[in-house]
């Protein structure tokens, strides 16, 4: 694995728990973890349960004993690290949004259409898509228990830059992050809102807003001790992001969307929204309340009608066959074990893992729309094919 901050805690604590949990097809070993720093990086290790610690990427992609590599970096190594993985014939997890430009992301999606030719598998981390409530939902769309789909609402909101003193990060710089909420934690609304659909955005208009555009600069990046200094940073993404979407054509007509991505909702900390409305139902589904899902029949006697709670805990919902008996919850590390469930798997299939990079170059050019209509006074926009 080849970073070792938040992202690295939920991947490692996946590929620790998830072979004493499932019976994976073939085993996997923590064997190297890459970051910049050699002694934080074997702390971490040790810490985490990875065999050894290195600073050098390039090398652990070189070693002949490395089968995979699992990439949790910032948005602007990603293309790099993946190419070169996938060059080396090394199977590819690359956390979301797969890159930070358009370019970036085809060229990856490129190089794993030729290594997929050699049957080596690339995937892109939309972990949301592995919570058990989500999954359901999804397999309740596919089976038409909603009818046809009309209209999406998704919305993604958190309140951690409501302080105009928060220091600056790299999650606040353009050149390293792509973009903002947009792209950090909208890429997973719209996700959310095509995998549960199965439908795709295909014209999207929005208004992308930078709330506090500078930010003072952390102590150590301008080679002082302590925390902030009196120096300011300027804020280059989003801090707000609000756009609706007309999917692909379902029955005849072509459903539309509404998107939100912030870190300016009061007192959000960490909130995912997801509400499906079709001609026969719908459902809806919350982070917050992880195992619930809501679902709406509309076909119920009028004196009966009402949204109903799914606990989605019993064995035959998506997963749970593995964990605890029906009723005892599961959380938000859960959906990391689930991920190493389907990318192992299909690497021992031999088969194409999902989402694949092909789907993440395909959520970059939505994001990218979005930026291009909000440049253009939120003129609709045509998501490139």
């Amino acid at each position: 694995m080849i970073g070792a901050g938040f992202m690295g805690a939920a991947h490692s604590q996946g590929w620790r728990v998830a072979p004493r949990f499932f019976d994976l097809p073939v085993q996997p070993t923590m064997q190297v973890l890459a970051g910049r720093d050699l002694a934080s990086v074997e702390r971490t290790a040790q810490k985490w349960g990875w065999a050894e610690a290195s600073d050098d990427w390039r090398e652990v992609i070189a070693r002949d004993d490395i089968d995979l590599v699992d990439i949790v970096t910032p948005g602007d190594t990603h293309a790099e690290i993946a190419i070169a993985a996938l060059e080396a014939g090394k199977h590819v997890l690359c956390e979301k949004p797969l890159a930070n430009t358009v370019d970036e992301a085809q060229a990856m999606a490129d190089a794993a259409a030729r290594a997929a030719e050699r049957g080596i598998r690339a995937m892109v981390g939309f972990t949301y898509r592995r919570v058990p409530a989500v999954t359901l939902a999804r397999d309740l769309v596919a089976a038409g228990r909603i009818g046809d789909v009309r209209q999406v609402r998704a919305a993604y909101r958190q309140d951690w830059l409501r302080d105009e003193s928060g220091p600056m990060t790299w999650r606040l710089e353009k050149h390293r992050a792509g973009s903002g909420a947009l792209g950090d934690i909208g890429a997973h609304a719209v996700d959310l809102a095509e995998y549960i659909t199965g439908l795709r955005l295909e014209r999207v208009s929005g208004v992308l807003e930078t709330v506090v555009a500078e930010r003072p600069l952390l102590g150590e990046r301008i080679g002082l001790s302590g925390t902030a200094s009196e120096e300011v940073g300027t804020v280059t993404v989003d801090d707000v992001a609000i756009f609706t979407g007309r999917f692909s054509s379902a029955a005849g007509f072509a459903p539309i969307g509404t998107f939100e991505a912030t870190r300016f909702a009061t007192g959000r900390k960490n909130s995912l929204t997801i509400e499906v409305s079709g001609s026969r139902g719908a459902i809806a589904f919350d982070i917050e309340r992880l195992n619930e899902l809501e679902f709406y029949d509309a076909g119920d006697p009028d004196l009966e009608q009402g949204f109903r709670t799914i606990l989605a805990t019993e064995p035959g919902h998506p997963y749970m066959a593995a964990w605890w008996p029906a009723g005892h919850m599961l959380g938000y590390e859960h959906g990391f074990s689930h991920q190493v469930v389907e990318l192992v798997t299909s690497i021992a299939d031999g088969v194409a893992p999902s989402p694949s990079f092909s789907d993440g170059l395909h959520l970059q050019r939505v994001l990218d729309a979005v930026e291009r209509s909000s440049a253009g006074d939120a003129a609709w926009t045509t998501v490139e094919r």
